[in-house]
């Protein structure tokens, strides 16, 4: 009888145990990510709780990019498939270089302070592919970590309800409502029938003032630039064409030149796009995109 009733409370003492280690561990693994950083690196999270909405083809496209553009660049994969790493080992020797670093979360109890989470100090980009179903401890500290959070979501009602609900979450215990980031959501995988899909989910994003960035289909061309460890503003420029218009408003607002629910920094002020007319022209590629302007003290990418 003592045994069943001491069950309960070694369970609640391992959890509480459990729950400072981790804690240990995030403020040990910031200390190491502060000291890389130094305030100069430009850090952007892939997220979403849902799996299947395409992070990792978010995150690769986005690291090609900027790799293309002789940016020092680094993808940490916080998920456990390591899918953002497989395409780094399948990259061309020829490409740029992107450094890439194994930060999934340690499993059970032991703490474990890996290389593999180095990442190089001169890094000019990071971008960081969140695993499924992060929440808790682990998601307050990507939020903090974060410039900019992109969160991708695919064409069907439950993926749409489940990112409706990971975005309350962001907010309510992810630490989003305080933090200096600028948050949009993009939507993935989309099929020519399936974009009435997300009038609710756009509906829900207005209300916060959450900008809805852009369509990318799902085209088999990104299937074969993830074979090939390119990024499609790698590959041939004439096959590849509507993908790239497609992920361009992403990285203009990367930029500063969206609108956000932070409004507009004092640089940004002079590039935002005024009026939904002109925001809805970019969201679905009818004006051509082929510059980006620089503010503060990030370059600008022809």
């Amino acid at each position: 009888m003592k045994l069943v009733l001491g069950l309960p409370i070694c369970v609640l003492i391992f959890s509480i145990l459990m729950a400072l280690l981790e804690r240990i561990y995030l403020l040990l693994y910031d200390d190491d990510m502060t000291e890389q950083q130094g305030g100069s690196m430009l850090t952007i999270l892939v997220i979403n709780s849902k799996g299947g909405s395409g992070k990792t083809t978010l995150t690769t496209n986005l690291a090609s990019y900027y790799a293309s553009k002789k940016v020092k660049t680094a993808i940490m994969d916080y998920d456990y498939q390591g899918s953002s790493l497989q395409w780094l080992k399948v990259r061309p020797e020829q490409a740029e270089k992107i450094h890439g670093a194994n930060a999934a979360p340690p499993k059970g109890a032991t703490i474990q302070r890996s290389t593999q989470i180095w990442i190089p100090a001169d890094s000019e980009v990071v971008i960081i592919d969140a695993p499924a179903g992060v929440k808790g401890l682990l998601l307050q500290d990507l939020v903090r970590r974060a410039n900019f959070i992109v969160i991708p979501v695919a064409p069907s009602p439950i993926d749409i309800h489940a990112t409706a609900d990971f975005v309350k979450e962001l907010f309510l215990f992810g630490g989003a409502r305080t933090s200096k980031a600028k948050i949009a959501v993009v939507a993935n995988r989309v099929r020519s029938s399936s974009s009435a899909v997300y009038a609710s989910l756009e509906r829900f994003l207005n209300s916060l003032k959450m900008p809805f960035l852009t369509s990318i289909r799902d085209s088999e061309i990104y299937l074969h630039a993830v074979e090939k460890g390119l990024g499609v503003f790698e590959m041939d420029e004439s096959i590849t064409a509507a993908e790239r218009r497609e992920l361009m408003p992403i990285l203009k607002w990367l930029n500063g030149q969206f609108p956000n629910r932070f409004g507009s920094r004092i640089e940004d002020r002079a590039s935002i796009l005024e009026g939904s007319r002109k925001f809805a022209a970019f969201r679905t590629g009818t004006q051509n995109v082929t510059t980006l302007t620089a503010t503060g003290r990030f370059k600008s990418y022809p």
